[in-house]
């Protein structure tokens, strides 16, 4: 009897964390409940990954990352990763900044879009990862109550290809359709803030709207590809005369990611730049009581 007992108690012990991992498991929102227009019929078609990457993207989705317990503050990011439309670079560019954010009070989504250049894609980079991301900022403004977010302080961050997405996103004209069917699809899309590390040098306008959203901008001067276009986005953002925040470091190259794998004190700690500036915009401050009494 004293042995079932001590093997029953040793299951319990057994089960108890598996139970707390199955709570903690992100959830996952397709960006459309059937399926992607047009592409419906894939919606079920398994995604790849491996490491560090994912890709074969049918069915678009967000996946949610939430703040500890007490601590979310009513902000939002959307995250969309890089990898060069062939896939995403999902772990170092999607969920460490995700956990980051998170410790910040931000609440996370990160954007599963469609690869325009993965293995015989039938995508197009600036018609269906563009369509992603304004559903993708769409479908987060649309559940503002269910996660209570400030939807003045909701914003996308891009890493490389997925920078280009943000750009595509943040630089349109992003009003919702108000005769559209789908309710999310009349709601607008234009984020609040921005913040782009080292973005690719696509899909950036000739000329920044008065409208668009305060921009972090973050790169290294020796990223072959990738430090024109913050260059670029600066001057831009300056002859608009809107809010802007750049840092170039001397070397870093592309892809560092969150820079905890680099050894160079600039690149490992920039981070904190982006969090100085999420703190000195007051995209950091908790949502008041009176604001949060509205979203619920």
């Amino acid at each position: 009897m004293q042995t079932k007992l001590a093997i029953y108690l040793c299951l319990l012990l057994f089960a108890a964390p598996l139970a707390v991992s199955a709570q903690d498991k992100p959830v996952v929102i397709p960006l459309w409940p059937k399926g992607a227009p047009g592409f419906e019929s894939r919606r079920n078609e398994p995604e790849q990954a491996k490491d560090y990457w994912v890709k074969n993207i049918h069915n678009p989705s967000l996946t949610v990352f939430l703040p500890p317990a007490g601590k979310a503050i009513g902000a939002a990011v959307i995250i969309c990763p890089g990898g060069g439309h062939r896939l995403l670079v999902y772990t170092a560019e999607g969920v460490e900044p995700a956990k980051y954010l998170n410790n910040l009070g931000i609440t996370v989504f990160v954007l599963k879009y469609r690869l325009g250049r993965d293995t015989l894609s039938p995508y197009k980079i600036d018609v269906h990862a563009k369509q992603d991301g304004y559903r993708a900022m769409r479908l987060v403004r649309s559940k503002a109550a269910e996660y209570g977010l400030d939807t003045n302080r909701i914003g996308m961050m891009g890493f490389s290809a997925g920078g280009e997405v943000v750009d595509m996103v943040a630089y349109g004209e992003g009003k919702g359709d108000p005769a559209a069917p789908d309710p999310i699809d009349r709601l607008n899309a234009k984020p609040k803030f921005v913040i782009q590390i080292y973005p690719g040098p696509l899909y950036i306008p000739d000329v920044i709207p008065a409208d668009a959203p305060p921009a972090f901008l973050l790169a290294a001067n020796d990223d072959p590809c990738c430090a024109v276009p913050v260059v670029s986005l600066l001057q831009k953002y300056r002859e608009a005369k809107v809010p802007i925040e750049v840092h170039i470091f001397t070397q870093g190259g592309h892809g560092f990611n969150m820079g905890n794998r680099s050894k160079l004190q600039s690149i490992s700690t920039w981070p904190q730049r982006m969090a100085d500036w999420l703190a000195d915009n007051n995209y950091l401050n908790p949502v008041s009581k009176e604001r949060r009494k509205i979203l619920h």
